[in-house]
């Protein structure tokens, strides 16, 4: 599905118009124009590549998706290949945002399941003739703000999960956590590999020379960037607690353990004294004391008794039971 806002100008109106109509749009000055387009068809993404010329290797690109987050400049354009986040079924998902971006225009290719596009787009159709600067710069710091932002509700939710796992492993570690442990850890690193060449691209984006952008929106990509910042070194961080939750949950599992070969030991060795007593006692000879009256089973009955007593004690007193 392609939807197409145009602004016609500081002052002018916004509104929706098509595709068809765009080619002496895209050249006005002071006019910008935004084609976002929601799960793309190999149709639409040539249709959108033949109205505004757009390199072919680009467009493979948006096709195919899988790419990593990029910048590619072109001559009167850059295409830009960014990530969003979210959460299904308890699970992180990330989305590929490809942005072509040039002096009136801006072109976005996504799925439908990433909200916040939607959302950057109402919010730019309120204000956009209430904000400082009308260009594509400030429509692309604005959809990249939005983008980035939706990574701290994702991220704080592993962080709970991890918080969560941490005080779980304290109190008793379970073979089963190593597998959630793991799953975790993969979803923090899926967004360290999305998140380091992000910042990369928006220092390229506040870097390059000549810019195609003006100081003021470069002001506001430094913002997208201290961001970046903190979501990678959140991610760094969770990333090591939770290698040292798994060497934990090891221990505390392996500690577990240790305690319950400790219990079987000890009712091991009482069980086998009491049955090296009775076994003994059970042999064919007439050495032992009593062995032909009735005294003689009980008198072995308590011999076993306080010989399996005294190990109980002993093995309690250095903690095996």
């Amino acid at each position: 599905m392609i939807e197409v806002v145009l602004h016609a100008g500081p002052q002018g109106p916004v509104a929706e118009t098509r595709l068809e109509d765009l080619k002496e749009s895209i050249t006005r000055a002071q006019t910008t124009v935004w084609v976002d387009v929601v799960d793309p068809t190999a149709e639409e993404i040539a249709r959108i590549g033949e109205t505004f010329g757009f390199h072919h290797l680009a467009l493979e690109d948006v096709e195919r998706g899988g790419q990593r987050p990029k910048i590619d400049p072109y001559d009167d354009y850059q295409y830009i290949v960014f990530y969003g986040l979210t959460v299904d079924g308890g699970r992180c998902q990330h989305h590929q945002v490809d942005i072509f971006v040039g002096k009136h225009y801006m072109v976005t290719f996504h799925d439908g399941r990433l909200p916040v596009i939607a959302v950057t787009a109402t919010r730019w159709r309120a204000h956009v003739r209430k904000l400082d600067s009308h260009g594509p710069g400030f429509l692309l710091y604005s959809l990249l703000d939005a983008i980035v932002d939706g990574y701290f509700p994702v991220l704080d939710e592993i962080v709970d999960r991890a918080d969560d796992l941490e005080e779980t492993i304290v109190l008793h570690g379970r073979p089963g956590l190593q597998a959630e442990i793991l799953r975790l850890r993969r979803e923090l690193l899926m967004i360290r590999r999305v998140t380091g060449p992000e910042r990369d691209v928006v220092n390229e984006l506040m870097r390059r020379d000549p810019p195609l952008f003006g100081q003021k929106e470069i002001t506001y990509f430094q913002d997208v960037y201290d961001h970046l910042l903190r979501i990678t070194d959140t991610v760094d961080i969770y990333r090591d607690l939770l290698a040292s939750l798994l060497d934990a949950n090891l221990s505390m599992i392996s500690y577990s353990l240790n305690i319950v070969v400790k219990r079987l030991t000890s009712a091991s060795i009482i069980l086998m004294s009491i049955a090296i007593v009775a076994g003994v006692y059970g042999m064919n000879y007439d050495l032992w004391p009593a062995v032909e009256g009735h005294a003689g089973f009980f008198l072995a009955l308590a011999f076993m008794a306080v010989l399996g007593l005294g190990e109980f004690v002993i093995f309690r007193h250095i903690d095996w039971l």
